[in-house]
């Protein structure tokens, strides 16, 4: 086997990018600390098409040395507003008929792996702090908290792999729904 130059992936250029048929998912940041966490979740967010980042609250927002370091430019393909409360943008959402997914660890969460997602609905799916996780009040007014199961000892992942993690199963039951 013979790895691929970059040349050789056909990735799509800024303006093809920009005018790509889009998943139906929003990606939500909800007091984010980490500038890397931030520039990973564009970067994961420009591989799967995502529709539109919110950076909410204390979540930096681009353009920050920090966040492009991992970012590689994705912050100039993927959509994304800031606004400083997480609620505003949740109500807007409710508003569009956006489906809000609080990913978190709750009382009578789903599990991720039994989400189900359902045909010609957006969904926007909710990352929370690193310490604190997504507030209450957002949770409060999710449609559906999804978990991510685990089975070792900690009781967390890092933001930006939990949106790796979420973001890609959600697309491939996209992908699958559309076969």
């Amino acid at each position: 086997m013979r790895k691929l130059k970059n040349e050789e992936l056909e990735r799509l250029n800024i303006s093809e990018f920009k005018n790509a048929e889009k998943s139906p998912i929003i990606i939500v940041l909800d007091n984010i600390r980490s500038l890397n966490n931030i520039g990973s979740v564009f970067r994961t967010s420009d591989a799967f098409l995502i529709e539109k980042i919110y950076l909410c609250g204390i979540t930096a927002q681009p353009p920050h040395n920090d966040i492009r370091k991992t970012a590689l430019g994705s912050t100039e393909t993927v959509d994304w507003e800031y606004h400083e409360h997480t609620q505003d943008v949740i109500e807007n959402l409710k508003a569009d008929n956006v489906a809000i997914c609080s990913i978190e660890q709750a009382e009578e969460a789903t599990m991720l792996n039994d989400f189900i997602i359902e045909q010609n609905t957006k969904y926007a799916f909710v990352f929370g702090n690193e310490v604190k996780g997504v507030q209450q009040e957002v949770v409060d007014r999710s449609d559906v908290v999804i978990e991510i199961p685990q089975f070792g000892t900690k009781h967390s992942l890092n933001i930006s792999v939990s949106a790796g993690v979420v973001i890609w199963d959600v697309f491939s039951k996209l992908k699958w729904l559309n076969r």
